[in-house]
């Protein structure tokens, strides 16, 4: 097993970690942080906490048979199901990384989410240490961290907020129309990525295609889940991992063709998660994506025409 992989009990006790993330605070019950090394990159990956959207939401052209089968089949209801919600925290160089800011607090339909604040401060991570964000996209549960109150008097005068421009473009008058978002859902997406913009325009630094964040941290427009949707691809000493933001959900490597009721481009994004896990099955890279379960540190291998996850032995 590759031995970079570090859980957070052991980056609790590690010195190097505890220099390069902070001093950890008090802890939950619950596992809620986990870390690993990409080469000389720091990572650790930390829930925001668990959202329950209806389970038709995750396969929206699919015949309800043929769903229901599929969560029959994982031991998942068929009303609704627990969705995962990380974030990754990435230490390169002199830069502190955080990448998505997880729902926040203005949602109370999503009581078990929105619990980022806590649980960085738990891992021993300041607000004032991070000096650049990358957003995956703009929807709520990725901007809503940024938005709770106080956070922004909290954060670096320069921080770096790293989105691409058709992202920013887009939510200046989003379309819906090929989503599967309830209405009430769709409005509070308008509403915070309105707000985001509005509070943090000062720190928007956009991109087209690509952008180097720091050393051996490259993000890119992949467009399909929204026009600038992005991921972002961490490389070090032969080490490799890609955050995937929300390409990539549980049930895609049974059903890569299944549309997400939150994919603004449908055929797009199916196109974009099919070139992502066969771009992760032929280099064996990490893969840690939104709403895969905690703490969605896996591979992808090929099982014949579809995809396999493959999840990291939890390394204590």
């Amino acid at each position: 097993m590759n031995r970079t992989i570090r859980n957070t009990q052991e980056a609790s006790m590690n010195p190097h970690n505890i220099e390069r993330f902070g001093r950890p605070g008090p802890d939950e019950l619950v596992p809620s942080r986990y870390a690993l090394k990409v080469g000389e990159i720091d990572v650790m990956v930390i829930s925001d906490g668990v959202l329950t959207p209806p389970a038709e939401s995750m396969a929206t052209n699919a015949e309800p048979a043929l769903r229901g089968a599929w969560l029959d089949n994982m031991f998942l209801s068929r009303d609704a199901f627990d969705w995962a919600l990380n974030e990754v925290v990435v230490r390169s160089g002199d830069r502190t990384i955080l990448i998505d800011s997880g729902l926040g607090a203005e949602y109370p339909d999503f009581p078990r989410a929105g619990q980022l604040g806590l649980r960085l401060q738990a891992a021993g991570i300041d607000l004032e240490s991070v000096t650049d964000v990358v957003l995956t996209h703009m929807h709520f549960d990725h901007v809503g961290g940024l938005l709770v109150d106080g956070v922004k008097e909290r954060l670096r005068k320069d921080l770096r907020i790293h989105v691409a421009a058709a992202e920013v473009r887009f939510w200046e008058a989003p379309d819906f129309s090929r989503t599967g978002m309830p209405p009430a859902l769709a409005d509070l997406a308008r509403r915070a990525s309105r707000q985001f913009a509005v509070e943090y325009r000062n720190q928007l630094c956009t991109f087209e295609q690509e952008h180097t964040v720091a050393p051996g941290v490259v993000v890119s427009r992949t467009g399909g889940h929204t026009p600038g949707h992005s991921v972002v691809r961490l490389a070090s000493g032969g080490d490799r991992l890609m955050f995937a933001g929300d390409a990539i959900f549980p049930v895609s490597f049974d059903h890569p063709e299944w549309h997400n009721g939150f994919e603004h481009d449908p055929e797009e994004a199916t196109r974009v998660r099919i070139g992502l896990m066969r771009e992760l099955a032929a280099t064996g890279a990490w893969l840690v994506a939104t709403h895969m379960p905690f703490p969605s540190v896996g591979r992808v291998a090929t099982a014949g025409d579809l995809f396999r996850w493959v999840p990291a032995w939890w390394d204590y």
